[in-house]
């Protein structure tokens, strides 16, 4: 009886059904196919169009990235650009960014991209690299790296236990889930750079702490937002997020305005008020 060695693909898209948990009639429900086409699919006895390879990668909840990936491996081109952060095709995206970074001025927000490296910074962001090493500064700048390295704000940071297993619980939800070798050495890098875990005691609230950050004018509490591109069909913007620090308190919120020069919102004005500078992509 002949049998049939399942090609690449084949075992493929079996590795990432199963990495996900999902079964094949699951599968086939959310690809608009049948249980026995999926199977079929995963033994090498079907080769699927491009158009139901798209369905799968979808049905699977891959990233553009692993998209292509898996087109690839089937013998079809890649369906999803991915454009340089100053390319033209990205351009009024980019330059919509570089206005909502302005805007949260004089709290400091940061575009990011794929692992981690910075794309677009606003002025508040010298707040972040203050008494930061040279080689850390250096484009591509990682602002994870740069967040927990011990030459980086990690001496800064009163509370770096608590909030460094913040920054690496959430690569490591994020590497279970699009397998990474690349964000693997991350993780194992910056997991490095951390003091050993606290013990948990009846107060403990766990990630839910916000960033304690030392500066010459005083300690800063600082809480985070994550804010991505859910329908973008370019793997750059997709796989782009802006991150944006606030204050947790009123003692922060008005630091960082006199930091800035600016007065918190309905301070009295007392002169007159300058507009923030452009923001340009950082590449590198």
């Amino acid at each position: 009886m002949a049998t049939t060695t399942p090609s690449p693909f084949a075992r493929e898209m079996r590795r990432r059904r199963t990495l996900r948990r999902m079964s094949q009639l699951e599968l086939a429900t959310g690809a608009g196919t049948t249980q026995r086409h999926v199977s079929f699919i995963e033994s090498g006895r079907s080769v699927p169009g491009r158009a139901m390879v798209v369905r799968l990668a979808e049905s699977l909840g891959l990233s553009l990235r692993e998209r292509n990936s898996l087109l690839l491996s089937a013998g079809y081109a890649p369906a999803y650009a991915e454009s340089a952060p100053d390319a033209e095709a990205v351009e009024p995206v980019m330059t919509a960014l570089c206005s909502i970074l302005t805007g949260h001025l004089p709290y400091p927000a940061v575009a990011v991209g794929r692992h981690g490296n910075l794309v677009l910074a606003n002025d508040a962001f010298g707040l972040l690299t203050e008494g930061a090493a040279a080689h850390l500064l250096e484009p591509p700048v990682n602002v994870l790296r740069l967040a927990l390295h011990p030459q980086g704000m990690a001496p800064r940071v009163a509370n770096l236990a608590v909030w460094g297993r913040h920054i690496t619980a959430n690569l490591r939800t994020r590497a279970a889930a699009h397998p990474d070798p690349e964000l693997d050495s991350l993780i194992a890098e910056l997991t490095g750079y951390l003091p050993p875990e606290p013990p948990t005691g009846p107060d403990h609230v766990g990630f839910a702490a916000p960033l304690r950050l030392r500066t010459g004018d005083g300690e800063l509490r600082l809480l985070t937002t994550l804010t991505s591109f859910a329908t973008a069909v370019d793997v750059t913007l997709a796989e782009l997020h802006l991150e944006a620090f606030l204050p947790a308190d009123a003692a922060t919120a008005a630091l960082l305005h006199h930091r800035a020069g600016t007065r918190p919102p309905g301070a009295r004005a007392t002169g007159p008020r300058t507009a923030a500078s452009d923001q340009r992509p950082i590449t590198g």
